[in-house]
């Protein structure tokens, strides 16, 4: 296509691909339910399929230096595969719903083109799941990729177009913006796009709802788990260890700090020892701090780097670190003039001794006013009146109850949370939106209303008690 004259490159390119994604989605929007239910698990194979799923995730870290080849293979199957049960069966074209003593009707509306900011902490996973998403709500999706995951994100729609070959499925369904990847051009795609799904930075998040576009943006994540008197510690260990480590932190939902009760405070900690943890002393903690927060800025060098690789990258020389799974820290304040109370995104633990429950949650509380406000809280424990506390009182959109944080908060199979990488965080992570990011929210819904018998109360149904109380 020759290109426009006096327009700059950016919106050139952006402009040739919304054109290619607005003709293929044209078409789309007219598939029935069974063949949108096709292109979905077109999708889902192309990121599943185990010969295309190793290639992914060797290509990230490769690509990246983030995380380990083995979880990217089991995180892009295991949210992959939760995506399509949770998706399974859901309506997302033509009549969704209907309420006939309401004289509603509910039709699903494709949104258009959607352009999804993707991180390079999940370059397969995350564009894979906003593709399916998307392609459920007979949308278009055009990815920008970090700069770091550009190279697995590409391949990855290789992947799916060979897929869509099979099916007869038009390609520009599916598109990235072309190497390299700038703010400029991730901007034009933003303003030209119908809907902007944002993971990532929170720099971007802001220029997402800055754009001037309807976006979805999430929040900044910096978990606490609260380990509570009542709790298995064997067990909480056990998850708090798991989610830690997994793929080197990289989740947002990772712990980032464990808020342990006096009483049991020893005995968890040596839980946690058994499990591969190693806590720091004072000195040991100077050290690492100067390496993971230079200026007082969470550095890139130690990002979803293995615990014995941050510990060498810090000076550390105890041997207990050169075969450890995570490193804890104790910690008594919050803010900024105390680091380690914010998200760190390595298998590097913040821990916390509090007097009894009412302390924890007011440490909790304080962290999350530092950094992290909205997102998720873990607790373990048996006294469900504690669970109810963090949901009624603490500002966090989910409240993870006995499970590993960044396994579960996503959506498991032993939950009924949906399957995500992207989690709203309400107002209070400054989001539009407190779920966790799914289908929903790629479509639009026309309402059909019908006449139905009035309903009109009588004042004293309304008023009654309130005039009786006050007088009127």
């Amino acid at each position: 296509m020759a290109a426009i004259p006096n327009l700059p490159d950016s919106r050139v390119a952006v402009t040739t691909l919304i054109r290619r994604a607005r003709a293929a989605q044209g078409v789309y929007q007219g598939y029935t339910q069974a063949q949108v239910d096709e292109v979905v698990t077109a999708v889902g194979w192309a990121i599943m399929k185990p010969a295309n799923n190793r290639v992914l995730a060797d290509l990230a870290v490769a690509d990246s230096g983030l995380g380990n080849a083995q979880d990217k293979f089991d995180k892009n199957h295991r949210k992959t595969l939760g995506l399509l049960r949770d998706l399974q069966g859901a309506k997302s074209v033509g009549v969704i719903a209907e309420y006939p003593q309401l004289g509603l009707v509910e039709i699903a509306r494709p949104v258009g083109v959607v352009a999804a900011i993707t991180p390079s902490t999940n370059p397969g996973a995350t564009p894979a799941n906003k593709i399916i998403n998307a392609l459920k709500g007979r949308n278009a999706i055009i990815i920008a990729p970090s700069p770091k995951g550009y190279t697995t994100c590409v391949r990855l729609i290789e992947f799916v177009h060979a897929e869509f070959a099979k099916i007869g499925a038009p390609a520009d369904l599916v598109q990235s913006l072309p190497s390299p990847v700038t703010k400029d051009l991730t901007h034009e795609l933003m303003r030209q796009a119908d809907l902007v799904a944002a993971t990532g930075s929170q720099a971007n998040i802001r220029a997402a709802y800055a754009s001037g576009t309807p976006a979805v943006g999430v929040g900044a994540g910096n978990v606490v788990v609260i380990v509570d008197s009542s709790a298995d510690l064997a067990d909480a260990a056990a998850k708090i260890a798991r989610s830690k480590t997994f793929d080197n932190a990289t989740s947002c939902s990772s712990e980032n700090s464990v808020v342990i009760v006096a009483d049991v405070y020893d005995a968890m900690l040596s839980q946690l020892s058994k499990l591969g943890g190693v806590l720091l002393d004072a000195k040991e903690k100077l050290q690492l701090e100067g390496v993971m927060f230079p200026g007082g800025k969470l550095a890139a060098a130690t990002t979803a780097k293995s615990a014995p690789r941050i510990a060498a990258l810090a000076g550390l020389e105890r041997d207990e670190l050169k075969t450890c799974r995570f490193i804890m820290v104790e910690e008594s304040g919050s803010g900024p003039s105390c680091p380690f109370s914010g998200e760190k995104l390595a298998p590097v633990i913040a821990v916390y001794k509090a007097r009894d429950f009412e302390d924890a949650f007011r440490i909790t509380r304080d962290i999350y006013d530092y950094q992290g406000r909205g997102h998720s809280v873990g607790i373990h424990t048996r006294d469900d009146a504690q669970v109810m506390r963090l949901g009624l009182e603490l500002e966090v959109c989910r409240v993870i109850v006995n499970q590993a944080h960044a396994i579960a908060t996503g959506g498991s199979f032993d939950n009924g949370l949906p399957f995500s990488l992207s989690m709203g965080c309400g107002t209070w992570g400054r989001n539009s939106f407190s779920e966790n990011m799914n289908y929903r929210h790629f479509i639009n819904t026309t309402r059909i209303a019908r006449v139905i018998p009035e309903t009109i109360p009588a004042e004293e149904n309304i008023f009654g008690a309130y005039w009786r109380k006050y007088s009127r």
